[in-house]
C-alpha cells in the first residue's frame, strides 16, 4: 500500500515503530525509579518529585480499592489540571478502574448524562462543584465522592490564604464534612501506600472513557485501552525528536480532561519523566510567568491559545 504522507516526514521521523506496550500506570514507576529527585509536577509554587508522585498514586489506589473498587469500575474525574488530577488518573488505572474525565464545567444536566451513561461509581471532583455532583447523585450509580480542594496542594501560606482569595474572586465557599459515603483528600494522604497488583491486559483492558464534544448528539463515550493510550503518546514521542527523556519543561495550560492536554501534556510527561507546570485556568499572566521561572521548552496548545499570547502586551515584558 503507498503511503504518499510518508514523503513530508522529516528525515528524523521513522515510517514505523515498534510499540513497548504495558500498562500505562506502569511507566508512574518506571519513572519514579530513574528520577526519583526529578519534579513530576509543579502547581502554583508546589512541587512533587517522581517519587513523591509515586508515593500519592499508590496511596490513591489503595484508598480507592477500600472504597470497593475493583477491576474495571469507572472511576470519574472533575478536576481542572491540578496535582489531585493526575494523582487520581494513575491512581485509579493502577487500581484496575477506568478513568471518565468529566468537565468541572458540566451543567447539572450535562453531569448526570455522563456519569449515568459511564456508570461511575466513585467520582474526584473539587470543593466548588460538590453542590452540582450531590444534586444528580441520586440519577447516578455513584456511592462514593471524594472531595478536595484547590488549597488541598499549595505550599504554605498561600494554603492558609486561598480561601479568603476564594470568596472574594467566586463569593463561594462549599464546607464538606466527612461521611460513610464522602471523603476528603486528607483520608487520601494518610491511606497507606502499598503495592497494588491488579491484572492488567494493556491490548484489551480499558483505560479511559472519553466523552466526544456532543456536536451532533449526546456525547459518546469512547471506549480507550491502555494500548491506545499508550501508542499514541509513543507516537508523538517521534515527532519531538529534539527532546531528551527526563529533561523537559511541559506547560499544562491544555485541561486533561480533554484528550488533546491528556495525551500531549499529561500522559507524554510521565511517559518521558517531564517536569509538569501546571495552570488550572488559562491565565496570560500566569502563563508568561511560568514559561519565564519555570524555563519552559515545550507548550502544547491550541491556535487561539498562542494568538492570545502573541497579541498580548505582556509578551514584551
Amino acid at each position: 500500500m503507498e503511503k504518499p504522507w510518508l514523503k513530508s516526514y522529516p528525515e528524523e521521523i521513522p515510517s514505523t515503530i515498534s510499540y513497548d506496550i504495558q500498562p500505562l500506570h506502569r511507566y508512574v514507576e518506571q519513572m519514579a525509579s530513574r528520577y526519583p529527585e526529578k519534579k513530576a509536577l509543579h502547581f502554583l509554587g508546589k512541587d512533587i518529585t517522581f517519587s513523591d508522585f509515586h508515593d500519592k498514586v499508590k496511596r490513591f489506589a489503595n484508598y480507592l480499592q477500600k472504597l470497593g473498587v475493583e477491576k474495571g469500575d469507572r472511576v470519574a474525574i472533575m478536576l481542572p489540571n491540578c496535582p489531585q488530577a493526575v494523582i487520581g488518573y494513575y491512581g485509579t488505572l493502577l487500581a484496575g478502574g477506568i478513568v471518565v474525565q468529566t468537565n468541572p464545567l458540566y451543567t447539572e444536566r450535562e453531569l448526570e448524562y455522563q456519569l449515568h451513561d459511564s456508570g461511575a461509581k466513585v467520582i474526584l471532583c473539587l470543593d466548588l462543584v460538590f453542590p452540582r455532583v450531590t444534586n444528580v447523585q441520586s440519577a447516578t450509580k455513584i456511592e462514593h465522592i471524594i472531595v478536595t480542594r484547590i488549597a488541598d496542594f499549595l505550599p504554605f501560606p498561600k494554603n492558609l490564604l486561598y480561601p479568603f482569595v476564594q470568596k472574594k474572586q467566586s463569593n463561594l465557599v462549599v464546607k464538606v464534612s466527612e461521611s460513610e459515603t464522602i471523603h476528603l483528600w486528607n483520608s487520601v494522604e494518610k491511606e497507606v501506600n502499598t503495592n497494588v497488583e491488579v491484572p492488567c491486559d494493556p491490548e484489551n483492558d480499558l483505560a479511559l472513557l472519553q466523552y466526544t464534544g456532543g456536536t451532533t448528539g449526546f456525547p459518546k463515550g469512547v471506549m480507550l485501552t491502555h494500548k491506545n493510550l499508550v501508542s499514541n503518546t509513543l507516537m508523538g514521542v517521534q515527532w519531538l525528536y529534539n527532546c531528551k527523556e527526563g529533561e523537559e519543561v511541559v506547560l499544562g495550560v491544555l485541561p486533561f480532561f480533554h484528550v488533546y492536554g491528556m495525551t500531549a501534556v499529561m500522559n507524554l510527561s510521565i511517559m518521558q519523566g517531564y517536569k509538569m507546570v501546571l495552570i488550572p485556568k488559562f491565565d496570560m499572566k500566569m502563563v508568561f510567568e511560568a514559561i519565564k521561572k519555570h524555563k519552559v521548552t515545550l507548550f502544547p496548545g491550541a491556535p487561539t491559545i498562542y494568538i492570545a499570547l502573541l497579541n498580548s502586551p505582556l509578551l514584551k515584558e
